[in-house]
């Protein structure tokens, strides 16, 4: 039977130092969603690859991390979630070195492969949550390990302009594996001992299919402006999508252990926020990527800035200070704003923020402005999302059900993210560079996504807020300063 742990003995420390460790292994994990985002064109040069083949530098990890997030979140709640997190660190760490020294573009998307593997920190760092902290001080500790993430998930794109600036691309693996291993080892020190669930078989059929489905459906549509959305290759592909998808679903629905629980899909909370996660992922990847990307276009061509990647790390840092800061409080605001009103503000504010992106860009303080006002909107939607999923399922499926959410998100990363580069690409301008028109109608779609978010939340199953019960004397008051 699953556990409330308490932090009365040498192996369970006070919740605050485990809390601490889960976020410092999540936002080491967060980082490398981004960090190499910004550097691409550097990368390629280095290696001597095509900006077709580079993009698999990203694309490659969100691939591996969809694949991974389930997987591993699946294995979590059998062998135990404390297991899981120290082998989904592990594969960061190895990732990272095999990043590290890559000679060619291939050794760095195996690498980017490996690290996605490492996705499992998400679903088991929700997972502990739950374990250690009793219920009335959940949402305060997920939402700001929610922010963490969030905030990490864009700090990366800040970040590298100065670790690329002052030292070499190579460097933005180096970092992160010297961290992530340092973390590892405080983590088996410290993080709570979780019982295994029952044993039983992992349905590596599905994640084969989930694999294959994925892959066919992101090529054409990232290569389909340069193949032809006609062609035989492009919709021979698109028809391979189909048939593993098919496949991935009539898997899963037979499965008496499946990947991703369809059972729980029919949770009126959990299928409408899934959703919304989808389309969440869409945009906020999506602006992640093609933001900075914007800002570095050069000013000779009548809309860019002319930015370097340091420079354009920093017009995103309100974005990232917002995030952060709405994350935190998201919490602790469920005492007078419920979840479902969250998501729905959040919605609307990254709505908003998209379309100013895709209509108003011509000035750094209207980009920056904006920035701050898609953050606070990213931080409430991330937070607000992960609460809703967490407190909807059993305790003992918190792995499975938080780990389906970071997955649907993921996938709704790759797919938005595969979107807006053939819309960018597609709209080529006269010096070689994309036309001011690409970056507009990909905004355009990111808001449309956005507004579609906000319309999948009115659906979500709205709960009264309680108040919270006193805390135990035992456990300390959690609070965003002390975590």
């Amino acid at each position: 039977m699953p556990r409330l742990y308490q932090a009365t003995s040498d192996r369970q420390p006070a919740p605050r130092v485990t809390f601490a460790v889960l976020a410092a292994a999540a936002a080491a994990f967060a980082l490398m969603q981004s960090l190499v985002t910004p550097v691409l064109p550097t990368i390629q040069q280095d290696l001597h690859t095509t900006a077709g083949t580079v993009t698999w530098v990203l694309t490659a990890w969100l691939l591996a991390a969809s694949v991974a997030t389930p997987l591993m979140g699946r294995i979590a709640d059998t062998i135990g979630k404390d297991r899981t997190l120290l082998v989904a660190l592990g594969a960061i760490a190895l990732g990272c070195l095999l990043a590290a020294i890559a000679p060619t573009v291939t050794v760095l998307i195996v690498a980017r492969v490996v690290q996605g593997l490492g996705a499992a920190v998400f679903p088991v760092s929700f997972g502990i949550i739950r374990d250690v902290y009793p219920p009335h001080r959940v949402s305060s500790a997920i939402g700001v390990l929610a922010a963490v993430i969030a905030s990490g998930s864009g700090l990366g794109i800040v970040l590298a302009g100065p670790i690329v600036g002052w030292l070499d691309w190579r460097w933005l693996f180096w970092i992160p594996m010297v961290a992530v291993t340092l973390v590892a080892v405080v983590a088996w020190r410290v993080i709570p001992a979780s019982p295994p669930g029952p044993r039983g078989r992992i349905n590596w059929l599905s994640a084969v299919l989930l694999a294959g489905w994925l892959v066919a459906l992101l090529l054409p549509l990232s290569k389909g402006a340069t193949w032809g959305w006609t062609t035989g290759r492009t919709v021979g592909l698109f028809a391979l999508a189909v048939v593993f998808f098919a496949g991935w679903m009539v898997s899963e629905l037979r499965s008496a252990e499946p990947l991703i629980d369809m059972r729980m899909m029919r949770l009126p909370a959990v299928w409408t926020t899934n959703l919304v996660s989808l389309l969440f992922g869409a945009a906020m990847f999506g602006v992640f990527a093609f933001l900075p990307q914007l800002m570095q276009v050069p000013s000779s061509t009548g809309y860019g800035f002319g930015a370097s990647v340091t420079t354009a790390g920093l017009l995103m840092l309100p974005m990232m200070v917002t995030m952060a800061v709405s994350g935190s409080i998201s919490g602790p605001l469920t005492r007078w704003v419920g979840n479902k009103a969250q998501l729905l503000i959040g919605a609307g504010l990254g709505t908003a923020g998209a379309l100013s992106l895709a209509l108003a860009h011509d000035s750094r303080a209207v980009v920056a402005v904006t920035g701050a006002v898609f953050g606070i909107g990213l931080g409430l939607l991330y937070s607000s999302m992960i609460n809703l999923i967490v407190q909807s399922v059993p305790r003992h499926q918190t792995g499975t059900a938080s780990g389906m959410n970071t997955n649907i998100r993921t996938i709704g990363a790759s797919i938005g993210t595969a979107i807006v580069s053939s819309v960018v690409t597609g709209h080529p301008g006269p010096q070689g560079l994309p036309a001011e028109s690409g970056y507009t109608e990909a905004f355009l779609l990111l808001a449309v996504a956005s507004a579609a978010a906000f319309l999948v939340a009115l659906l979500v199953p709205a709960k009264r807020a309680t108040t919270p019960a006193p805390a135990p004397a035992a456990l300390p008051e959690l609070t965003p300063v002390e975590a």
